[in-house]
């Protein structure tokens, strides 16, 4: 009986193993022989695998006959003086939108140059970032600790990346102040452990919220917890101003004036435009219809702001748009997925600076609707659209954009892309009203379609 009892749990073993090793969609053994075949050792191969293992993908891709910079003459140029430079922080989407507004201010007022504090806008931004997901807790804390929003909540306490939602809404309620007035500390610069002690912080904070007795007690507790908060970021990042003195000179260095002001007198006097109400944001998104208005949840950096609107546009759209702002000197804020096919040597983003086909004797063929689909693709960096060059029929040729990665960085600090790269990787556009066609601005009519945080259009730009 017990050797019976054996023999057949030896065999239901057996059994179980080969239903294991023959399970449909598993790599079996002869699955894998027939993937080996892949590799066949032919010289070509070799060639690829000995330079491959001791050289870059991008070094051995780089496209030969595209190895000559390109013309760097643009027929249209917005008017901008100096190069910033973000350091090691994600702040592209800050740097950027402040770079629109200097542009203005230097040309307005005749100045050599011109720089906002950066670090400034940057404590604000973690202040109110910090208050809207405690506050956001608060309002999901009947929600069981599983549900997706929290769960995605939890996952992004805070970042300093953003977008122009935030350079909108934070210098409409704190004003701005000139670098010199608030300068950039190392935390400033390199925001990595900062960016950990605070998100450390606020999941902390959360699980006390949730279990708070009652809204009342969390509103309360939410206060005690954003001073420690507030306390931090002053010593990473300096006490900010109330009030300061600032001369202005210009161009010829000349003393224009000396007064003080409060940082939002300062914006007040010398930009004075409704960022919230003046400027319009367009997308392309291939996975959605165009002619459609999107709004994505918690896409802004203060509570107490709104969402941010996205038009989604067909490309052409958006490039008349850009080419009437850049004609009447006017910068933007532009974002893109800077990754694909950069040459950070020549500054260059071009479809044909890197030849990944041939190298692997493989075709990549998705679309931009695909990629964007599969997250191969989405807008990861924020910069300022300066420049297009026309040809004869007023068609684009090419694009550049003001970068803030330093002066030497690219092609003198900034990115060249062509026509072609623009249409594939481009997707963020915010322009001023004026230069809107009035049926876009119809557009804004309609009811938004509301899309979750985890949106792959919500990525900050970084």
């Amino acid at each position: 009986m017990i050797k019976r009892t054996l023999l057949i749990l030896l065999a239901a073993t057996t059994l179980l193993g080969a239903s294991a090793q023959t399970k449909s969609g598993g790599i079996d053994a002869e699955m894998l022989e027939q993937l080996r075949k892949g590799y066949t050792g032919a010289p070509e191969q070799r060639a690829v695998k000995n330079a491959l293992a001791s050289t870059s993908i991008a070094f051995l891709s780089i496209n030969g006959d595209n190895l000559a910079m390109c013309d760097t003459h643009f027929s249209h140029r917005v008017k901008t003086k100096g190069i910033t430079d973000q350091k090691s922080s994600g702040r592209c989407w800050l740097f950027t939108g402040l770079n629109v507004l200097r542009a203005k201010m230097i040309d307005k007022h005749d100045l050599r140059e011109m720089e906002f504090s950066q670090n400034y806008c940057a404590f604000y931004d973690l202040l109110e970032k910090s208050n809207l997901f405690l506050q956001a807790i608060i309002d999901t804390r009947t929600l069981p600790i599983e549900d997706r929003k929290v769960d995605w909540l939890l996952r992004h306490p805070i970042g300093d990346g953003g977008q122009f939602t935030g350079v909108s809404n934070l210098i409409m309620k704190y004003g701005i102040v000139p670098k010199e007035v608030m300068p950039e500390t190392f935390q400033s610069n390199n925001t990595r452990h900062m960016r950990m002690i605070l998100s450390l912080k606020l999941r902390e904070y959360a699980l006390a919220l949730r279990a708070a007795k009652s809204d009342k007690a969390a509103a309360k507790l939410k206060v005690e917890q954003l001073t420690e908060i507030y306390r931090i970021l002053v010593e990473c990042l300096g006490v900010p101003p109330t009030e300061f003195e600032w001369t202005m000179r210009n161009r010829k260095g000349e003393v224009v004036s000396t007064e003080k002001y409060t940082p939002k007198s300062f914006y007040d006097k010398f930009i004075g435009e409704d960022l919230e109400g003046n400027y319009i944001m367009v997308m392309n998104d291939p996975t959605r219809e165009f002619g459609k208005v999107y709004e994505i949840e918690y896409d802004r950096h203060v509570y107490d702001g709104e969402n941010w609107l996205y038009i989604n546009l067909p490309i052409e759209r958006i490039k008349e748009m850009a080419i009437a702002s850049i004609k009447d000197n006017t910068a933007m804020y532009f974002s893109c997925d800077v990754g694909k096919f950069f040459d950070r040597k020549k500054g260059t983003l071009d479809l044909a600076n890197y030849d990944y086909s041939s190298l692997f004797r493989t075709s990549f063929p998705m679309t931009k609707r695909e990629r964007v689909q599969t997250y191969a693709s989405g807008s990861s960096h924020a910069m300022t659209l300066i420049a297009v060059d026309l040809d004869e029929a007023d068609r684009p040729r090419k694009w550049m954009v003001e970068n803030s990665w330093g002066l030497k960085s690219g092609y003198k600090g900034n990115l060249i892309m062509t026509d072609e790269w623009f249409n594939e990787y481009m997707f963020r556009l915010v322009v001023e009203r004026k230069y809107v066609p009035q049926d876009i601005l119809d557009m804004l009519k309609q009811k938004p379609t509301m899309l979750p945080p985890w949106d792959p259009m919500f990525a900050p730009e970084e």
